[in-house]
């Protein structure tokens, strides 16, 4: 088995009187896409900024290794594998696209030849050749985010942070860079991503962690965060009254929508619980016209583990959901 691309244990780091990791635990598998969820200050970007060897961990914290480099003395041999694009743009607006480019690969200590080579691979891979010569500053949000991360790239790095990639862009220029990202992990790369969009962590994460107070709340595929959290449910809907009411006669733990002649049955969603539902309605003898299955989205899942409040539905209240989550999958 390779090594991951990035594990953690123990990491801690404080200001002050306010701790921000307390003791977090990371393992990121090489080419995948592992992304960090959070509230606004729960130390998303802390977490990174120390990855990728911007800030110092707090004494007293676990080894920290990235690209198969230990931080603490092999930071300089992890900076060559790294890449970071943080929520601000890096662009400078005052010279061209190109001209960034070739800044960048002058950093990266890139052969005049070779920096122009890889300037015109990127752009034209970025779709920025046409705009290539004009000031960044012309550029819109999207195009500005996309020559940051070409520039990300000049030096090649095996593992890419990306904080709050997509942070002001709008939806088309959001879903292109998603693709760009799904990319980049196609050919090897590593991501690390942090987001405050739940849809792009469920749209693009191999494994997601929800950090809160300091530690790793939970952490697991989009699917699994999904499955912690109750009120999963299959709708039955009905056309007549009749079969209506002789199913909710039978299915004694069903919900009535008498309304809608709808009536909810608690589901997890899986293949086997839905086996189950329809084993039940078969014995029943019951036919509905419509089935469809409701599982939690990770709108649920941020809110269960983050106490943070849901905001007013018909028939809710605006007060925070107490996490009601298995043991095991709590850290």
């Amino acid at each position: 088995m390779t090594a991951p691309a990035i594990a953690a244990h123990g990491l801690r780091k404080s200001y002050g009187d306010k701790t921000v990791l307390d003791g977090i635990d990371l393992t990121v598998p090489e080419a995948t896409i592992f992304c960090l969820l959070g509230p606004n200050g729960a130390g998303k970007t802390t977490a990174v900024k120390i990855l990728s060897t911007l800030a110092s961990p707090d004494a007293g914290s676990g080894p920290v290794h990235v690209g198969g480099h230990d931080l603490a003395t092999q930071a300089q041999a992890a900076r060559a594998v790294i890449g970071v694009t943080g929520q601000f743009s890096a662009v400078d607006g005052l010279i061209t696209g190109r001209e960034n480019m070739l800044l960048m690969a002058d950093l990266h200590h890139l052969s005049k030849a070779e920096g122009r080579r890889v300037t015109s691979e990127l752009l034209e891979r970025f779709d920025l050749s046409e705009a290539a010569d004009k000031p960044a500053s012309t550029y819109s949000g999207g195009m500005k985010r996309r020559l940051d991360i070409a520039m990300t790239l000049v030096g090649s790095p095996r593992v890419i942070f990306l904080d709050e990639p997509t942070t002001g862009l709008d939806p088309r220029s959001r879903h292109t860079m998603w693709q760009i990202i799904r990319e980049l992990v196609a050919g090897g790369t590593t991501v690390f991503l942090t987001t405050q969009y739940l849809e792009e962590a469920d749209e693009l994460a191999d494994r997601i962690a929800v950090l809160h107070g300091g530690r790793i709340a939970a952490e697991g595929t989009a699917e699994e965060l999904k499955r912690l959290v109750p009120g999963g449910h299959v709708r039955l809907r009905f056309t007549d009254p009749a079969a209506y009411q002789a199913a909710a006669a039978s299915l004694a733990d069903a919900s009535h929508d008498a309304e809608a002649l709808a009536l909810h049955l608690p589901s997890d969603g899986s293949q086997r619980d839905l086996r189950a539902v329809l084993d039940r309605l078969d014995a029943a003898g019951i036919e509905a016209d419509e089935l469809t299955v409701h599982t939690p989205d990770l709108d649920d899942v941020f809110f269960a583990l983050t106490g943070s409040a849901v905001p007013n539905q018909p028939g809710t209240s605006n007060q925070p959901i107490k996490p009601s989550l298995p043991e095991e999958a709590v850290r």
